[in-house]
């Protein structure tokens, strides 16, 4: 019998040691998982980011210019799927209560290089430029007025060719880019390429446009639009609860950011401004943590925050940290979000399309 109470007494132990181990070890293990998703989630952002505005900022009196164009294709079903973007590279939609931002961005994808195209007069079916250098059949424009205005906004098309060069009006050349309608698929509307005299083309090539986000089923997901599909949407990292950014402005023109803020730019002034993009995730891990009844031992207390720096002077920031400020980063969407454990990642990113242009 006393063997038997020890042998028990032991297994009891054994179990007790493995028990703790073994949850020591997963805790370790969704840790290390959440690190790596918010690492490569960050580095995601962060090179889509540093390509952002390109082909775009060459001409800075361009942005903040309202892009508006329908792309079309038979089939079956028929596509017929209208596209409003801003002429910015990067769009910041901020989210409501700190609930997770969307970052919009947006930039050309011309394989080798992408530069304006001035028009110098306009027809039915196609412009007639100073130089077609770069543009092929296919490739996706901006046509922009001059001026424009949100009554009078940039516009989508695709080039055409038909193949007889110079000797007939919808022939690409070195002179001339046509838009004819009629092609599949097509984003050509030759009724609304005519409202206004274009100033100059942007080549987009294939189209670079991507929207970001959290998801519901708390992952960072990306929103693509092509020049030869309608938008699709698909998961990137699981476990990423919440993304905030910031636009940095360089409010004096020296060269140099002045303030971080999420107000969206609202002229082309304010966005030639934005300089930099600063953004924070948070990844969480996927080891649910018990606690008391009262949750009094939660491993997570409070919600996380993001440390801004002694100088900052963002609206809602708070002092942490011995004299820096923070924000709140709101996870309390999660459900249970006390029961697990978080890690806050944070860069400036700048926007070196247009950082090379201001330089220059």
């Amino acid at each position: 019998m006393v063997g038997l109470l020890l042998g028990m007494l032991t297994v009891l132990v054994i179990t007790q040691v493995l028990a703790m181990s073994e949850g020591k070890k997963r805790t370790i293990a969704s840790g290390s998982d959440a690190q790596t998703n918010g690492a490569l989630a960050l580095y995601t952002l962060q090179r889509e980011l540093q390509m952002a505005g390109y082909g775009l900022a060459n001409k800075p009196e361009a942005l903040g210019c309202p892009i508006e164009g329908t792309y079309k294709a038979t089939g079956s079903p028929a596509v017929s799927e209208a596209f409003a973007a801003t002429l910015a590279p990067i769009v910041i939609t901020d989210g409501a209560s700190g609930a997770p931002d969307r970052l919009t961005v947006l930039q050309s994808r011309k394989n080798g290089f992408s530069v304006p195209i001035v028009v110098s007069a306009q027809s039915s079916d196609n412009f007639t430029v100073l130089s077609s250098l770069g543009a092929q059949a296919g490739d996706l424009m901006i046509a922009v007025p001059n001026p424009w205005s949100t009554a009078n906004p940039c516009r989508l098309f695709s080039v055409t060719d038909d193949g007889l060069g110079s000797t007939s009006n919808t022939g690409l050349s070195p002179l001339r880019v046509p838009h004819a309608e009629g092609g599949n698929p097509s984003w050509n509307d030759n009724t609304k390429l005519a409202l206004s005299t274009a100033g100059y083309l942007l080549n987009l090539g294939s189209l670079g446009f991507s929207e970001f986000s959290i998801g519901g089923n708390q992952s960072l997901q990306v929103t693509t639009r092509t020049a030869t599909a309608p938008s699709a949407t698909s998961d990137l990292f699981p476990q990423i609860v919440n993304l905030q950014a910031l636009y940095g402005k360089d409010t004096n023109n020296d060269g140099v950011v002045d303030t971080y803020d999420s107000t969206t730019p609202l002229n082309n002034v304010q966005w030639k401004q934005v300089l930099t993009v600063r953004i924070a995730i948070v990844a969480r891990s996927t080891q649910y943590e018990k606690s008391l009844a009262d949750e009094s031992d939660a491993v997570t207390q409070k919600e996380p925050l993001w440390d801004l720096g002694a100088s900052s002077t963002i609206a809602g920031a708070e002092d942490c940290h011995g004299g820096s400020k923070c924000l709140v980063l709101k996870i309390d969407q999660v459900p249970d979000w006390r029961h697990y454990r978080y890690k806050v990642y944070d860069t400036i990113i700048p926007l070196r399309n247009v950082l090379w242009n201001t330089a220059s």
